[in-house]
């Protein structure tokens, strides 16, 4: 920015999800978005359906095919007494929308997490879309705390 430009600069969040998606496709995406840092939002992120997305082969393929960073940030992820009673539980969104908001709230995520960390960073769930996944809420809830951030569901 120029010197004397008052403006804030906004941050640049991404969010994926993995699932129905080969990973070739997956990792052009990341790469054609310019993502920097994968922020891993998963509770468990070392037995998922993807191959790929399991934590210790995708922070490999992230650093060797795209030169992209990964980190597990578990605090991003609802506590498994949420997410059983959303998924396997088949919970309405509603539901669980509210509450794990509060979690978020209750964790200080935007006190305790670095903004860095984010800007150009992308959230990773399993789930396909963003509409029914907690990656969405984290982004919306971040928004709302940190303001100016502007977010690209890939």
């Amino acid at each position: 920015m120029p010197q004397g430009d008052t403006r804030v600069s906004k941050t640049m969040l991404f969010t994926i999800g993995f699932t129905k998606k080969t990973a070739e496709k997956f990792f052009e995406k990341l790469k054609r978005a310019g993502v920097q840092n994968i922020v891993d939002v998963r509770l468990n992120n070392v037995s998922q359906l993807a191959g790929f997305a399991k934590r210790a082969d995708l922070e490999y393929f992230l650093r060797e095919l795209a030169g992209i960073g990964y980190v597990h940030v578990p605090e991003l992820a609802p506590t498994k007494e949420m997410f059983d009673a959303f998924k396997k539980n088949k919970g309405d969104w509603s539901d669980f929308e509210k509450p794990f908001l509060d979690l978020m709230h209750q964790r200080r995520i935007e006190e305790v997490l670095d903004r860095n960390l984010f800007d150009r960073g992308c959230l990773l769930c399993s789930e396909d879309k963003p509409h029914h996944c907690h990656r969405s809420l984290v982004a919306r809830y971040l928004n709302e705390k940190w303001n100016g951030i502007s977010v690209d569901h890939l």
